[in-house]
């Protein structure tokens, strides 16, 4: 079982930045695959980044690629995304989510049905 909980968002301006963090609980932080996903009003949740168990991998939606970046800390069970260039579109709630990568340390998720584990969502405001 793990439970997970993001923290960091927040309302910025346009131009600015966030840096949103997911901290997970349980031993086995390690083996799970991690993404970040989000969902504006109205809208279905969709794929923001993803990276590997080990973190050698990441994937990303082309409406974030070079302004978002995905990380994680294995030792300090956190996952992060740094975001940067912040534009009103990005307004949403933000959602880290894991699922377990059964030892392929290379293992990248991008849809939603396939992850296990849910936080409870950080709302990100980028005001105009």
């Amino acid at each position: 079982q793990v439970q997970l909980v993001e923290s960091g968002g927040g309302l910025v301006q346009a131009g600015g930045s966030l840096r949103l963090s997911c901290a997970a609980s349980g031993r086995t932080f390690s083996s799970h695959a991690m993404a970040w996903f989000r969902q504006a009003p109205g809208k279905e949740r969709e794929f923001v980044a993803a990276i590997s168990s080990s973190g050698s991998r990441a994937v990303y939606a082309n409406s974030v690629k070079g302004r978002f970046t995905i990380s994680r800390d294995n030792a300090k069970n956190t996952v992060y995304l740094q975001m940067n260039s912040l534009q009103p579109e990005d307004t949403a709630v933000y959602f880290c989510a894991a699922v377990d990568a059964r030892g392929n340390t290379r293992l990248i998720v991008t849809t939603t049905w396939e992850y296990s584990y849910w936080g409870q969502g950080t709302q990100v405001t980028v005001s105009p």
